[in-house]
């Protein structure tokens, strides 16, 4: 009831202060676990996927230190997300978001792992290559930009509305997490995912993945495509 009323009442914020334009939602599942990837450029970002998504059974994970702020507190608990520590491999909150993505929760992660300074992509963590590979659930990539912090505020003093655009590019697997050389099928597994989140971003938020061969290839898969 509570996340049904949130959404409602954000919707209609959001429809007030912002242009939004979506492009591929079809490509998330309407039930059954998968894992969504973005890239993390304002604090708007999560609260987007709440709102917007037509699931109950999101898996949403906030980075512990707002659990000290009231307001984000109440509002993770009242959501049922699961508190992560970014300081350390925090076992206890993978296993949990495991045992959630089982049951067919649908989880959002941002693999950078903290919001981009630049507002363009930073390396990405291995955390998603992690989950990914473990469960052998589908990723889903997005590609966001208008949601910047330093843009919002600056739209919001002025009483601008703000133009934010979400590109959701198609579901894709990673091979299963193998027992030897870990580490270096994790970060290769981490470059695919971050350049499937590059090619659905313009050109000046892919930060350090603009040159990568892969994104290139992506990108000339896309304009393959029928439309």
């Amino acid at each position: 009831m509570f996340l049904h009323t949130l959404r409602s009442v954000f919707r209609v914020v959001l429809s007030t202060g912002a242009r939004v334009t979506m492009t591929g939602y079809e490509n998330v599942p309407l039930e059954g676990g998968a894992i969504v990837v973005t890239n993390h450029i304002g604090r708007l970002d999560a609260m987007l996927g709440v709102i917007l998504s037509d699931r109950d059974d999101i898996i949403l994970m906030i980075a512990d230190k707002y659990h000290q702020v009231p307001l984000w507190r109440n509002l993770g608990d009242k959501l049922d997300a699961i508190w992560l520590d970014r300081e350390e491999v925090d076992f206890h909150s993978l296993r949990e978001v495991m045992k959630r993505l089982k049951k067919g929760g649908l989880l959002g992660i941002a693999p950078e792992g903290t919001r981009s300074k630049t507002e363009a992509l930073m390396p990405g963590k291995p955390g998603a290559a992690y989950l990914a590979s473990r469960s052998q659930l589908p990723l889903i990539p997005i590609g966001v930009t208008g949601t910047e912090d330093r843009l919002v505020k600056h739209r919001l003093k002025r009483l601008q509305r703000l133009d934010i655009t979400i590109n959701i590019g198609k579901p894709f697997m990673l091979p299963p997490l193998p027992r030897k050389n870990r580490d270096e099928f994790l970060e290769q597994s981490t470059v695919e995912i971050m350049c499937q989140i590059a090619a659905l971003l313009p050109v000046q938020y892919r930060g350090v993945y603009t040159d990568y061969p892969r994104v290139r290839e992506l990108l000339s898969e896309q304009q393959r495509q029928p439309v």
